[in-house]
């Protein structure tokens, strides 16, 4: 099983690509390792492991001139070639006048986000966590899923004396319990596997199948719904996507362009980005090595701050917030570590609250209709519920939803006490409570 290389050896490679040739020149190493198990109709399938090591270098030439090439190797030889081949990029790139140049040093915060356990778990441990879901699962209940866990370390080094380091693990398991005509899902990531709970997680999408045999046909309109975290996500990620980075803001077009100050939303809802909170996935520097700052962007209702990189800092006279995405970065900076501060209200209680309405355990294929309107459309998937005289009634067939966003949030009645992560961003992840919408439009029904 791997282990991290460490700062050093890093640094070392590192230090083939800052030797010279050009203005300035700035190596990100990125190390990963970690293992996969997957299991389908109630059985492992597949046990894989994999690790990578890229070396991405950019280099400077003339101030302004910038080209980026990379390796997938720690030799010298090969981290040479790769300064060499962005050097002759940069040459023969036009100038480019929002370069902000390089980083100077910094100092990030420590965090304290690797679990050796984790980094080094053997097939046997994922494979242990699935049989835990298996042996709980009931009669007429078959389970797919997967355990994975694994290691992330990262070095950014540059000529202007920068040097920064982290590493950190994660563990994430999910769960998809089948019936003849239904199906549940549930799935959580954490920083340790010691902390996933595989019989609960088994045990809520096992009661979503069950009850959602025989779902019933609804009509597509507009609903009052109970949103469960997986779902809530969806909506914050695309609004992050679209909306919080600083790019897209500059550009006019973010749904916030001109609305910093303004409330946007329900006074329920706190959104913020930070990297550096204890159950957050991501790294406490960006890929330019500024070090990852809290920012607030929507703040009960009211939008505060979008997120900058040096790029769009430069340009609107801030400063950077600690937000850059790994070079070459077309899209500006974007909020990798989103969090929707919690409520009071548990989950059964926002139910228990609705005389009628839909729970909706998660979307899928979600996609943008329009970015500046922020309207989304999506499927719901794996546990769709009437919900009558506040308590789930029966399954529903699944429904296609098209529906504004920022305009669910806006009708946010209640929001949940507890949060989960969801992990579909790069080098992070969103954590998001339960939400009660007062209205949620549906576009279209299906037969399944």
């Amino acid at each position: 099983m791997s282990a991290p290389l460490g700062p050093d050896r890093l640094a070392d490679a590192a230090a083939a690509a800052l030797s010279g040739g050009a203005d300035g020149l700035l190596a990100t190493i990125f190390h990963t390792w970690g293992g996969l198990t997957r299991f389908a109709d109630s059985q492992v399938h597949q046990n894989t492991w994999q690790e990578d090591v890229e070396t991405r270098v950019v280099a400077v030439v003339d101030d302004r001139r910038v080209g980026c090439a990379n390796t997938h190797s720690l030799g010298h030889d090969a981290v040479g070639r790769a300064a060499a081949d962005a050097v002759a990029i940069a040459r023969a790139a036009p100038p480019d006048p929002d370069f902000p140049g390089l980083a100077p040093p910094a100092t990030p915060a420590e965090k304290d986000a690797y679990d050796e356990a984790t980094a080094a778990a053997p097939p046997s441990e994922r494979t242990a966590a699935v049989a835990r879901v298996l042996a709980v699962l009931p009669p007429g209940i078959g389970a797919a899923g997967f355990v994975e866990t694994g290691g992330t370390e990262v070095l950014l080094a540059s000529t202007t004396g920068l040097r920064v380091y982290a590493r950190s693990t994660s563990a994430s398991m999910s769960v998809l319990a089948s019936a003849e005509d239904s199906s549940g899902f549930a799935e959580v990531a954490e920083r340790r596997l010691s902390d996933l709970d595989p019989e609960a997680l088994a045990g809520r999408a096992a009661r979503k199948a069950e009850l959602g045999r025989d779902p019933r046909p609804i009509e597509a309109g507009e609903y009052t719904v109970v949103l469960e975290p997986a779902a809530t996500a969806t909506l914050i990620q695309f609004l992050a996507f679209l909306g919080f980075g600083a790019k897209a803001y500059l550009e006019g077009r973010s749904f916030l362009s001109g609305r910093l100050g303004d409330t946007v939303c329900s006074d329920l809802v706190t959104i913020t980005d930070d990297a550096l909170a204890a159950d957050a996935l991501g790294l406490p520097f960006d890929f330019e090595g500024t070090p990852a700052r809290r920012v607030p962007i929507i703040e009960r209702g009211v939008a505060r701050d979008v997120v900058w990189d040096r790029t769009t800092a430069a340009k609107a006279g801030r400063s950077s917030t600690g937000h850059a995405l790994p070079p070459p970065n077309p899209e500006g900076p974007l909020p990798l570590n989103i969090r929707m501060e919690p409520g009071d209200t548990p989950v059964e209680q926002l139910i228990a609250s609705t005389a009628r309405g839909l729970l909706v355990t998660r979307f899928h294929y979600s996609n943008v209709v329009s970015e500046k309107e922020t309207v989304l459309t999506g499927m719901t998937r794996d546990g769709t519920f009437a919900i009558e005289d506040g308590r789930l009634a029966h399954g529903v067939r699944n429904l296609r939803y098209t529906q504004n966003a920022l305009a669910a949030l806006g009708a946010v009645e209640a929001v949940g006490d507890r949060t989960e992560i969801s992990t579909e961003l790069f080098f992070g992840g969103s954590r998001a409570p339960a939400l009660k919408i007062a209205r949620f439009n549906f576009s279209s029904a299906t037969t399944y």
